[in-house]
């Protein structure tokens, strides 16, 4: 009965025993990685020194993301040739050892707030190895037929774990402890590194090189981009819009604790429904396949932005909740509607080479906005951090508005018959 309930694409994955131990633990671990998307701002607010929280928490928040982006950017000549099932298992084995170490030097009293940046920074070092290591696995696990519902599967575990998350921790930083978070995040790395150790996994020195950024790959496609302005243009755009959001992540339990003097249960809502909203935005994402890519693409950032605006505004609680649903919502289709763009506008033969050079670029974009969201917050206060971000945004995609109807203005006046060549599009 359970087996009919089950989507036909799924069940030959699903059937693999080793592929099921290996979701098990991807799961487990995403879902403690969840938890500390709350934990790691919280305890940063409880170990700083009230003047300098907002300091604090942009570094700690950076720390758990930054040195991942410098690990997949410098390490490349020593790790690129490692097997996948090596890769995921030091990354699993560095996050449980730096990561645990934070509930241990806390329960001893050790813990300051230089020591736990240090600590986040180590954890994080390998990560996007360990995320390239992973999808590589799977590439290697299963035959190619199996591959898009076996990628799709662990995605939706990651998608369930931006709602589950940060409810749990919600609850646990405030009836209990943050650092037990971030001690419970630790034993789901244990627990993906015994599953990976005690599985049949394959681990062949022959396989195709494992990258998080295909830097060769990279440096021809930005020469590609920078030839085409369209496709210049829309990373230009997403790298802005992801580096805008950059300083929410920081600013947000700083107005949840300083602004509004809540416990941590209300950031874990805040982002649980984000979560919500992004799960619902992505499925919905096909709906918008007939609407034009371009408009749509600009009329999230825009719509992004707007979101924002009433945090800055100091709207009620309950409005700002209902708006960073909302947020969510528009938010979670964009990384979808921007990669689609980019592969329709790319030529065929081009398109890997311009893909690494997108994700080389924009892979910096967040962590950087995260760093500068903790001056950001210490200068002008969370809320006002908040909605100037939206601001900010909501000038960005303004601002995209004319220069495309300024080039779409062009085309249509453009004596060389461009305009006319130029094949039927969505965008």
């Amino acid at each position: 009965m359970i087996r009919h309930l089950v989507p036909s694409a799924y069940r030959p994955v699903l059937a693999d025993r080793t592929f099921r131990r290996l979701a098990l633990g991807l799961g487990v671990s995403g879902l403690g990685d969840g938890m500390s998307f709350v934990a790691v701002a919280w305890l940063a607010i409880e170990l700083a020194p009230e003047a300098t929280q907002g300091l604090w928490v942009g570094g700690a928040v950076a720390a758990y993301t930054l040195p991942g982006v410098l690990g997949a950017l410098l390490l490349g000549r020593r790790l690129r040739r490692v097997p996948a099932r090596r890769l995921l298992t030091a990354d699993s084995v560095v996050r449980a050892v730096f990561i645990g170490a934070v509930p241990l030097a806390w329960s001893a009293g050790l813990l300051t707030p230089p020591l736990y940046v240090v600590l986040l920074a180590v954890s994080s070092l390998l990560h996007a190895w360990g995320g390239a290591g992973k999808y590589t696995l799977l590439a290697e696990l299963l035959p190619e037929e199996q591959r898009l519902p076996a990628n799709t599967f662990v995605g939706s575990l990651t998608f369930a774990a931006t709602i589950a998350g940060p409810a749990v921790a919600g609850l646990l930083v405030t009836y209990a402890s943050s650092a037990l978070v971030l001690g419970l995040d630790a034993l789901s790395y244990v627990f993906l590194a015994v599953l990976v150790a005690r599985s049949r996994l394959p681990e062949r020195a022959d396989a195709s090189p494992v990258d998080p950024v295909d830097q060769a790959a990279a440096r021809g496609g930005l020469a590609l981009l920078r030839s085409r302005p369209e496709l210049l243009g829309l990373l230009t755009l997403t790298w802005f819009f992801n580096f805008l959001y950059g300083p929410v992540e920081v600013a947000l339990p700083l107005h949840v604790t300083g602004d509004l003097h809540a416990p941590g249960t209300l950031l874990g809502l805040y982002w649980m429904l984000f979560g919500v909203g992004a799960v619902l935005g992505s499925l919905a994402v096909g709906a918008l396949r007939q609407l034009p890519l371009w408009p749509v693409t600009v009329c999230i950032v825009i719509a992004w932005g707007l979101s924002l605006l009433p945090f800055g505004l100091g709207a009620p609680t309950g409005a700002t909740v209902a708006c960073f649903t909302l947020g969510g919502l528009v938010y979670g289709p964009f990384v979808a509607l921007s990669v689609t763009l980019m592969q329709a506008k790319s030529p065929p033969r081009h398109l890997a080479a311009m893909l690494a050079a997108n994700n080389a670029v924009l892979l910096t974009a967040s962590p950087l906005g995260t760093a500068l969201g903790g001056p950001l917050t210490a200068a002008l206060g969370p809320r006002t951090t908040i909605g100037g971000s939206g601001l900010a945004t909501v000038v960005l995609g303004v601002a995209a508005c004319v220069l495309l109807a300024a080039r779409r203005g062009d085309r249509r006046h453009d004596p060389s018959g461009i305009e006319k060549r130029r094949s039927p599009s969505r965008g």
